[in-house]
């Protein structure tokens, strides 16, 4: 008889899928325009505060030092509360947070509220890419997570909109976009009681009757696509104790080590070649003669770039695997910083800026679809929320380091050290092990 993992990983893509799917990505995408709003209220509090270029260092690092506490922390708390109430708590804290930030009348005050900002948003990442791997069928997991991954763009599709419009109309702008991230706060009682708690998770606790109901929720909706005949996924051997001993073991004991540190090694590079530059861009093109308008227009076509990165990377991970198509997409993030470098009129950036969001999002989504694989259910989201944390710490480092790369050799400098930080993740990629279409752990 099957187990309940077995027929979840069996199934086509169902109604209750999308619902999951939109519920965790709406979310995401929330994420996402919080994170992206703060490049554009650096520029414009640099203009209309005349803040130096340390304080615009610290209000684009300090959400990210809160980001590293709430990765492992939300980690932590979703394998023993659960992922669905995790998740609504994270949207709740980070939402008030934003809205109140709205309000501050000094820089320290709005320090004070990033950071609050940061322990929600950074919590809620890895909680929901845990949620969503742990629902996908097998044979279309990685391409589920990247399509989550893709909210992503979609967010910080928003905040260039919102930075272009709202942030560049007035002195006060950037209030009004920031009083915006309510949003969360009303969206999080949507999550609490409209998405399924993790199955996997349920069984770990012993609530095998809930999980029951839920698969025959899952397994009575319609499906959206057809199966294709893909392969049965791989069945699992060992007894559930075993394996939720195997999964009570160390990240770092000899069966994970390996992958532990090259997983970490990924997030930290990349981590900080991503916050480096796209934090700082609208700030570094202000600095460069364009005016406010035209850093945020040229910000917001880049962005533009990153939905075909996350469209191209959710096919090829069920078709070159997870491993390769990370490796591919961050070379090309190399190749691309390296372009950017050398660009020296409207045209070339514009066009190295695309390149680049092309191949850095879709290398993140990548990156999110083989996280969550690499684990077993006691500590799946714990293994994830502890990498994504200690890529916050690139990420609180990176925004910091740019103004001296900049003053010491210019953007050339800066580009080229993110190309070869590119290429230091793309190396570690090959350490890890390849997951497509291989039935999560248990």
């Amino acid at each position: 008889m099957a187990t309940l993992n077995q027929r979840l990983d069996s199934l086509p893509f169902t109604r209750k899928h999308s619902r999951l799917l939109a519920g965790s990505g709406l979310g995401w995408a929330l994420d996402a325009m919080d994170v992206g709003l703060i490049s554009f209220i650096m520029a414009a509090l640099a203009a209309h505060w005349g803040l130096s270029a340390t304080e615009i260092s610290w209000l684009g690092s300090i959400g990210f030092v809160g980001m590293a506490l709430g990765a492992t922390l939300g980690g932590l708390l979703a394998d023993r509360l659960g992922r669905r109430q995790v998740f609504a708590l994270t949207l709740l804290v980070y939402g008030l947070a934003t809205g109140a930030s709205a309000l501050s009348t000094s820089l320290a005050m709005l320090l004070v509220f990033r950071f609050i900002v940061g322990l929600g948003l950074g919590a809620e990442l890895p909680v929901a890419s845990t949620l969503v791997s742990e629902f996908s069928p097998a044979r279309i997991r990685g391409r589920t997570v990247v399509i989550l991954e893709a909210f992503w763009a979609v967010g910080w599709l928003l905040a260039a909109i919102i930075g272009a419009t709202v942030v560049a109309g007035g002195e006060q702008g950037w209030r009004w976009a920031l009083a915006l991230g309510l949003v969360p706060a009303l969206y999080a009682a949507v999550i609490r009681w409209g998405l399924p708690e993790s199955v996997r998770f349920l069984q770990g606790k012993g609530k095998q009757q809930e999980a029951e109901r839920i698969v025959k929720e899952f397994e009575a909706s319609p499906a959206l696509f057809a199966s294709r005949g893909a392969a049965k996924p791989q069945q699992q051997t060992r007894p559930a104790a075993a394996s939720l001993e195997e999964g009570r073991q160390s990240l770092f004991s000899p069966a994970y080590r390996r992958r532990t540190l090259a997983l970490w090694t990924i997030w930290f590079c990349i981590n900080f070649a991503y916050y480096g530059a796209f934090i700082w861009i609208p700030s570094l093109l202000l600095s460069s003669g364009f005016s406010l308008v035209q850093s945020f227009t040229f910000t917001l076509v880049m962005t533009c770039a990153q939905l075909p990165g996350y469209a191209a990377s959710a096919w090829l991970v069920e078709v070159w695997g997870r491993r390769r198509t990370l490796a591919v997409f961050l070379f090309g993030s190399a190749a691309s910083a390296v372009f950017y470098g050398l660009a020296d009129s409207e045209p070339l950036i514009i066009t190295a800026g695309c390149l680049l969001s092309f191949f850095n999002l879709g290398a993140w989504g990548a990156l999110y679809a083989l996280t969550p694989e690499l684990y077993p259910t006691a500590v799946r989201a714990s293994g994830a929320g502890a990498a994504m944390g200690f890529g916050r710490i690139a990420s609180i480092l990176a925004p910091l380091a740019v103004p001296p790369l900049v003053a010491a050799g210019g953007i050339y400098l800066l580009f080229i050290l993110f190309a070869l930080v590119f290429c230091l993740a793309a190396a570690a990629s090959f350490a890890l092990p390849e997951k497509r279409g291989v039935s999560l752990a248990a």
